[in-house]
């Protein structure tokens, strides 16, 4: 007979009626938004400025707490709005992002009666009918849903070839939460996207509309559960990672059956040294996967939090690595457009030659920046970055005089905020992901240092890319080839019908002016063609010094086919 386990739970954490909960909300940011008005808008403009200059840090740090506060109280996506702003660091300031940086997505378990009722309902039968066992105890308990261990029954097991499962369910009525969070967060976005010092930095409706879509997918398990598929499928040949499977058959839209793979959480760093596991050794895998997402596979976990990384001891003692990574959750997974990704290769191979313009560059290709922005002091400030901090550990950057830090931090701040910038859909999930990547690894490894797992993961990409840059330039160099073939004989078209009568002409040094064209753009093309060969070559020669050479030699022609026209038409 099924057996369920008994175990304690706390209430459910108080957030009143929907009205009640609504109307919360609002009044929070309206004081807020009326306070931020007055003394960042309206005491400037009576020559008050240094008493908001004097105050904001204090202000800063109080509405942060509050807000803190208001999270963990109402729980449901205002937890979640909170860890979207601790990763805003291009557009908040540090007082407010680093107090919501310790916000977790953690609230107190409901009673297991009201999950049970609701995994009854959604699965069809009693719960002593569907699993051998359940624990009432959650082994997570988060905002939006909670887990539990469970068994399978004898003959799910026999299907499936699983016997330890989790049952994720979600918190009852966390559908109307999530509207009218998404309301209240709608009507905030309206407000702010009236004031310009908001709508100049960024587009608070797309931005809210952004964060709804990944809310509402999150509570769809159905989704979450393709998602682990999808991911699973990119890693099928890989032996640094494992996905738990899905069990189909005991799984709905809001509740989700997976393995048990539960091990030694990845910042737990004594069971990992009992376990006979270096911390140091775990920390540049970790990265190296996170990149494999973002700028190979384009689909990646924008949640990698400590509580859904688990490191997986090898039960083969054979294995080249003694361990594996195991993700979980993925209910917030972001994805790259193959455009956004080639942009984020060259940032990447950017920031590991420490090329501060080569890196604004990237940032504008992939879209972060407004093409009109005017981005020569952002390029100096990062390569003052790069030749200051680049390459420093995070335990030597602790030693770096804070002083140093905060000059820096006060310049490179004003620089970033005078600068248009806009986020690309997804953008900010990108962000999170990569933020919550750097956290993990530094706990694993204080003096972990990001460029060390950079540069070689950047080298890769750049010989990767080589053959698709000798591919573009000759596309490019075949294209300016037929421009310049097919140009003459559409310049003589043109002549032909000038002569015969078939086209008025006002101007009779026409003709003239027409074949002074002519020879421009066949030394324009010439030029053209010429850049590219020995572009093409210089970049080539480095890996295949025959091809280099022969592209390099070959661009000589071009050349002097366009010195030859110029000397002809003088």
């Amino acid at each position: 007979m099924a057996s369920v386990r008994r175990g304690r739970a706390d209430p459910v954490p108080g957030a009143g009626n929907t009205r009640a909960r609504y109307r919360r909300i609002l009044r929070f940011a309206a004081w807020h938004l009326a306070v931020t008005w007055w003394f960042e808008l309206f005491l400037p403009r009576i020559g008050l400025a240094r008493i908001a200059e004097r105050t904001r840090t204090k202000r800063m740090r109080r509405f942060a707490q509050r807000f803190h506060v208001l999270a963990v109280d109402l729980g449901g996506l205002m937890i979640k709005v909170g860890q979207f702003l601790s990763s805003r660091l291009d557009v908040l300031p540090p007082e407010i992002t680093a107090e919501l940086e310790g916000l977790q997505d953690e609230a107190p378990p409901v009673p297991f009666p009201a999950i049970r009722a609701l995994a009854e309902a959604e699965l069809g039968a009693p719960l002593d009918r569907v699993f051998a066992s359940v624990e009432e105890t959650p082994i997570a308990a988060a905002s939006l849903g909670q887990a539990h261990r469970a068994e399978l029954l004898r003959t799910d097991a026999e299907d499936t070839g699983l016997e330890n499962v989790v049952l994720k369910v979600q918190r009852p009525g966390i559908d109307a939460i999530v509207d009218v969070d998404l309301a209240a967060l709608r009507k905030v976005g309206g407000w702010l996207s009236r004031v310009r010092l908001v709508s100049d930095r960024a587009d608070m409706p797309a931005l809210v509309q952004e964060f709804a879509q990944t809310s509402l997918e999150e509570i769809d398990y159905l989704h979450e559960a393709a998602n682990a598929e999808r991911f699973a499928a990119d890693f099928d040949d890989d032996d640094r990672v494992i996905v738990p499977d899905v069990v189909w058959e005991r799984s709905t839209r809001r509740v989700l059956t997976l393995e048990d793979v539960t091990a030694i959480k990845i910042t737990d760093l004594a069971a990992l040294l009992a376990a006979g596991i270096d911390p140091v050794q775990v920390a540049p895998v970790f990265a190296s996967v996170m990149f494999d997402q973002i700028f190979t596979t384009g689909f990646f976990h924008a949640d990698p939090h400590p509580g859904n990384i688990f490191v997986t001891p090898n039960a083969d003692s054979s294995a080249q690595r003694p361990w594996k990574l195991t993700f979980i959750d993925f209910g917030m997974m972001g994805e790259v457009p193959p455009k956004t990704r080639s942009g984020l290769r060259k940032l990447l191979i950017a920031a590991a030659s420490r090329d501060g313009k080569g890196l604004v560059t990237a940032i504008r290709d992939v879209g972060v920046l407004v093409p009109s922005a005017d981005t020569v002091d952002l390029e100096r400030a990062m390569t003052h970055l790069f030749g200051r901090f680049g390459g420093m550990g995070f335990a030597e950057l602790r030693e770096v005089d804070p002083r140093e830090f905060r000059d820096f931090a006060l310049e490179f701040g004003d620089v970033v905020r005078s600068l248009p910038f806009q986020l690309p859909e997804n953008f900010l999930l990108i962000i999170r992901a990569m933020s919550l990547t750097s956290g993990v690894c530094s706990s694993l490894d204080a003096r972990f240092n990001l460029w060390d797992s950079v540069e070689p993961y950047a080298a890769q990409l750049l010989r990767d890319e080589r053959g698709n840059i000798v591919q573009d330039a000759a596309q490019q160099a075949l294209d300016a080839a037929g421009v310049a073939l097919r140009l003459p004989k559409r310049v003589d078209g043109l002549v032909t019908r000038i002569e015969e009568g078939s086209l008025t002409v006002a101007n009779p040094r026409l003709e003239r002016q027409l074949a002074r064209l002519s020879r421009m753009a066949q030394r324009s093309v010439s030029a053209l063609v010429f850049g590219a060969l020995l572009i093409a070559g210089s970049v080539v020669r480095a890996d295949d010094t025959v091809l280099g050479s022969v592209l390099m030699i070959a661009s000589v022609v071009p050349l002097l086919h366009g010195l030859w026209v110029g000397r002809r038409g003088l």
